[in-house]
């Protein structure tokens, strides 16, 4: 599939059928986790995978993953991240927010639903899953089989036309 068509397709998916993602799918994802570019190539990405009942029921008691049989959870290494020398500013959830689009855009590919969550508490995940004080959680992703139907036309109502985001030259 040609990505304009790939990228229109995707939405977030709130409700899974209980079917395991294949392994080999898994190892797709992840992939597209590590080919992600990030900024001076620092690669700070980190990535927890989550698929056995108990790790489901712990990320839950921080976020609402719908039910989904795989979650990822993606994180970026504070003290790896490169810093733009001008203001200080840490690329730790661009690069960690690049890392989880190429996840998501890859599981829509390969036929698996996604929901990018960041409505979560980084304090309960980080004392669940014992995650070092360096790692910050940037994006919760829930992968699994949609349970759903997809509105292939929702873009056409609910996107913003280009002429009210798009300044040419000067604003």
């Amino acid at each position: 599939m040609d990505f304009s068509n790939l990228a229109k397709q995707r939405c977030s998916v709130r409700g899974y059928e209980q079917k395991k993602v294949e392994e080999s799918k898994i190892e797709d994802l992840l992939n597209a986790g590590r080919l992600a570019p990030t900024a001076a190539n620092k690669q700070p990405q980190k990535i927890l995978v989550l698929d056995k009942c108990e790790s489901l029921a712990k990320v839950n008691k921080s976020a609402n993953c719908h039910g989904a049989p795989l979650v990822m959870i993606v994180l970026a290494d504070k003290e790896t991240a490169w810093v733009r020398p001008f203001d200080k500013k840490s690329m730790v959830d661009i690069d960690g927010s690049i890392v989880a689009d190429h996840i998501v855009m890859q599981a829509e590919d390969l036929g698996l639903s996604s929901c990018w969550i960041t409505f979560f508490d980084p304090c309960i995940l980080k004392e669940a899953f014992a995650i070092p004080d360096n790692l910050e959680p940037v994006a919760i992703i829930t992968l699994g089989y949609s349970s759903v139907m997809k509105d292939a036309e929702r873009h056409i109502r609910t996107r913003n036309p280009l002429e009210s985001m798009v300044f040419y030259n000067q604003f």
